[in-house]
């Protein structure tokens, strides 16, 4: 061979044994594979937990438990990190998912792993049960009867740590016009007046409303201000010939009409 043709070096075949500096090597047959970090191999891992309780979601939601739904939900807003131990610690301090949905920010914030972005995710979640709770009545798809009207209110109002006033307006048929909110506080003349409540059904052309708040202490019994509250209302109300159909007290669990009661 022409030793200008000759490489500058060789490489030793596999198994080859060479000298370096009085030192002997030996190839090896292959490159050793690169080793994956522990965060890859945790990352793989809860991704295909999550699709594997994705696939049982699909095919039998009912077998999942508690912590493996709220696992999945909490995997929508946390998505580089394994959700279980979240979703247990929530629920071993909650009880319940609605215990979770119910709580406080600043009870759910100290939990390692939840940040704001899963607070704002909560807050849209309820927004949105209880929007789906006020959807038949507000299409007209249900008649506005007390009953409908408490569990509408429940799911917005129920789980409030203060008090809300709504009215809900009708037309001659108890079909629903509008669900407004009035006030936040307690009910009484200076956080609603009669008289606002009048202004407000007669611009709808409603022929009747409903007038709903909630107790946060649990017990949807109506106060003395409550029962003083109704009747100014009702006085007025039969001034202008508009049906007062009725006051709902809500809490989490309960209801409570005034007029199913006798009170009106």
């Amino acid at each position: 061979m022409n030793p200008a043709s000759q490489p500058l070096f060789l490489l030793p075949r596999s198994g080859d044994s060479f000298t370096f500096h009085s030192c002997k090597f030996t190839t090896s047959s292959a490159f050793p594979a690169p080793v994956k970090s522990l965060e890859m191999q945790e990352m793989q891992h809860y991704h295909g937990h999550r699709q594997r309780l994705k696939d049982r979601l699909k095919d039998s939601p009912e077998k999942l438990g508690e912590y493996e739904v709220l696992e999945l939900l909490l995997g929508y807003v946390i998505l580089r990190r394994d959700t279980k131990p979240i979703a247990k610690e929530l629920l071993q301090r909650h009880n319940s998912l609605r215990g979770i949905l119910d709580a406080k920010p600043e009870d759910l914030i100290d939990i390692p792993g939840i940040g704001p972005g899963v607070i704002d995710f909560m807050h849209v979640l309820q927004e949105v049960m209880a929007r789906y709770a006020e959807s038949r009545i507000q299409a007209k798809n249900e008649l506005c009867s007390p009953e409908a009207v408490a569990a509408m209110a429940r799911q917005r109002l129920g789980k409030l740590a203060h008090e809300e006033v709504w009215v809900a307006f009708v037309d001659n048929r108890n079909r629903l016009i509008s669900w407004e909110k009035f006030a936040k506080g307690s009910v009484n003349a200076s956080s609603v007046h009669p008289r606002d409540i009048m202004e407000k059904a007669l611009a709808h052309k409603a022929s009747g409303f409903l007038i709903v708040h909630n107790h946060p202490g649990g017990d949807p019994s109506p106060s003395d201000s409550d029962l003083i509250f109704t009747q100014q209302v009702e006085k007025a109300a039969r001034t202008l010939f508009i049906r007062f159909l009725d006051h709902v007290i809500v809490c989490d669990a309960e209801a409570y009409s005034i007029t199913a009661n006798r009170r009106l």
